[in-house]
């Protein structure tokens, strides 16, 4: 997901994006998530693939290179997220592709690096959840840890790579200076973690789960989602005082929330437990938002797409796919006033545009023909 979703946000500013793959196509083509199939095009691919043009290349094949090879000659980015090593085989490496143009932006995206101990594991987003210490800054001690209901280390690191691509071509546009950016999910989901990992090795707070449900270690209590009569409502640091009157529960008044709020978490917890029964989700949320208490109602997709500030804000875009028809997911997150995002196109068809994006590098009809002829190159799903 990393490489996809980091060369997709490019697209969507307005990058001409030429997604390289192989010439059945890149393997999430064939692996949809929930196992949503779609018609041509699953829906995993569809989301992360849209505002691209997909070149069908077999890079095993001395052509197939000498393609990508052409066009990253007057390539801005080139962006990778091989194992390390892989690159280099296939000769798509920084060190080929930037002697071919040094003004090249040469993206590296990986699991835990391209040296150390762990090269060579495998960089998917559970395995690094576990690995990030998150896990266990939440949920009860003595369960399991739980991981983030989304592909959270995935996201982060095409994040990451994003802005990477972005503050090495404002250094280029100064200096006309190329260069390699190097990411690694390893890092990512740890330095994303800049608060919590700088309690512990610089306040030496040793990161302690409680014997109740509490959202994170490191945030006084109550802090987490507690049950209602009819769902669930989360609450954040609440005054304590204020919250004893809300709830009708005495116990919580005249306690100091700085020094309560650790020693007896668990107290705190259990007594907010006991209370929010009593009434609906939105019963209680009228009231904490009455009293200026932080409280959110917790949501399931359903609940989410309808919500009216997510509707306000346009943060889903519609848009017809020539195969998949009406399309509707998440949109754009970053608001340009002179240069807005816009879907310029949907996922595309495996080599769906070889034949355009080849003619443009200035390739003759004779030679595509010929790369299609020896199999280099596949144009599934061309008109």
């Amino acid at each position: 997901m990393a490489g996809p979703f980091a060369a997709q946000r490019l697209g969507d500013l307005g990058a001409d994006v030429v997604k390289v793959e192989p010439t059945s196509g890149e393997w999430q083509r064939h692996m949809p998530a929930g196992g949503a199939q779609g018609n041509q095009i699953n829906v995993s691919f569809l989301s992360l693939n849209r505002n691209k043009r997909s070149l069908a290349v077999d890079l095993k094949s001395d052509a197939g290179r000498a393609v990508v090879h052409r066009l990253s000659a007057e390539a801005d980015v080139f962006i990778q997220n091989y194992r390390p090593g892989v690159a280099k085989r296939l000769g798509v490496d920084y060190e080929t592709l930037v002697a071919l143009n040094p003004r090249l932006i040469y993206v590296s995206m990986s699991g835990y690096g391209e040296s150390g101990p762990y090269m060579l594991r495998p960089g998917q987003d559970l395995l690094l959840q576990a690995m990030s210490g998150a896990m266990l800054s939440a949920g009860r001690d003595g369960e399991p840890p739980m991981a983030a209901g989304q592909y959270l280390v995935d996201a982060v690191t095409a994040y990451s790579a994003f802005e990477g691509v972005l503050a090495a071509l404002l250094h280029r546009e100064r200096t006309g200076e190329g260069q390699k950016v190097e990411v690694n999910m390893l890092d990512a989901i740890t330095t994303i973690q800049m608060q919590e990992l700088s309690v512990f090795t610089v306040g030496g707070k040793p990161q302690t789960r409680s014997k109740e449900p509490h959202a994170h270690v490191y945030i006084r209590s109550p802090y987490g989602t507690f049950a209602t009569s009819d769902g669930f409502v989360a609450l954040a640091m609440p005054d304590l005082d204020t919250l004893a009157r809300v709830l009708d529960e005495p116990r919580l008044s005249g306690l100091d929330a700085a020094t309560a709020g650790w020693d007896q978490r668990d107290l705190l917890f259990g007594l907010v437990r006991g209370a929010l029964p009593a009434r609906t989700t939105a019963e209680w949320m009228a009231a904490f938002n009455a009293n200026g208490i932080w409280a959110a109602p917790v949501y399931g997709y359903a609940e989410l797409v309808a919500d009216p500030q997510i509707a306000h804000n346009g943060t889903f875009v519609e848009y017809d796919h020539p195969t998949e028809g009406r399309v509707k997911t998440p949109g754009f997150p970053i608001r340009f006033s002179r240069t807005p995002s816009e879907v310029v196109r949907g996922a595309p068809l495996v080599g769906e545009h070889s034949r355009e994006i080849l003619t443009e590098a200035g390739y003759s009809v004779g030679e595509i023909e010929s790369l299609v002829s020896a199999g280099a190159i596949a144009m599934r799903g061309t008109p």
